[in-house]
This record gives structure tokens, C-alpha cells and sequence, in this order.
């Protein structure tokens, strides 16, 4: 139950962030535009690689935990990137592909580092 609670609080904190700040992630550069996946993609893997502290599960449930973590994120934004528009009106609508691409980016390395925890073997641990 406590990863799907902090999934929960994970969609509700990027959606306060995108809903106060989003004009200032969608700055119209290349730079810029690179930064935020960079960032995304640090976010993700920060998010996997400290999943087993978080979520209070073995090393060796760590995709599960993971998983359970980012299924309330991707559901909850997958329906808010389909109506980008209606959820961030300060946005141009146009930018729902940027929105739920980053949103894909920050899972998918989320997994990435759940994935590195869980099959990393400790010193003296044979298979």
C-alpha cells in the first residue's frame, strides 16, 4: 500500500509543479528544452535507484515496488495529458506531446534504476 501512496503523491506533486511552473519547463529552446529531459531523466533514475528506501521493500522487489509506485503517475497523467488543455490553460494545448513524453522519459529510467538495485549483487552473493 505505501508505494501506490507515494505513487500518489509523486502525481500530486508534478502536477502542482507543471500547474504553477509549466510555462517555465516549456521554454521554447533547444537548451532548454534538452535540460528538462536531462532532469527528467535524473529524476527517474533517483526515483528507481531509492525505490527500496521509499517504498520499504527488499532490494529484490524493487521493479515491483517501483512499478506500483509509477502505475498512479502514468494512469493519472495519461488522462491529463489527454485533456492538456483543460488541466494547464495556461499552456499551449500543443505541448500534451512534450508533457507525456516526459512523463514516459521519468518512468521508464525509474524502472532503469529499480532494475540496476535488483540485480545488483552484493560482495560474497553468488547466483
Amino acid at each position: 500500500m505505501r508505494p501506490l501512496f507515494l505513487g500518489l503523491l509523486l502525481t500530486a506533486a508534478l502536477f502542482a509543479v507543471f500547474h504553477y511552473a509549466g510555462p517555465l519547463f516549456f521554454l521554447d529552446t533547444t537548451a532548454a528544452f534538452q535540460a528538462n529531459f536531462v532532469a527528467g531523466g535524473v529524476l527517474g533514475l533517483g526515483l528507481g535507484l531509492a525505490t527500496p528506501l521509499l517504498a520499504g521493500r527488499p532490494r529484490t522487489r524493487a521493479v515491483r515496488a517501483a512499478a506500483l509506485i509509477l502505475v498512479p503517475l502514468l494512469l493519472v497523467m495519461a488522462a491529463v495529458t489527454s485533456h492538456f488543455a483543460v488541466f494547464f490553460p495556461a499552456l499551449d494545448p500543443a505541448l500534451d506531446k512534450v508533457f507525456g513524453s516526459w512523463m514516459l522519459w521519468v518512468a521508464g529510467f525509474a524502472l532503469l534504476g529499480a532494475l540496476a538495485v535488483e540485480t545488483r549483487r552484493t560482495r560474497g552473493e553468488t547466483t
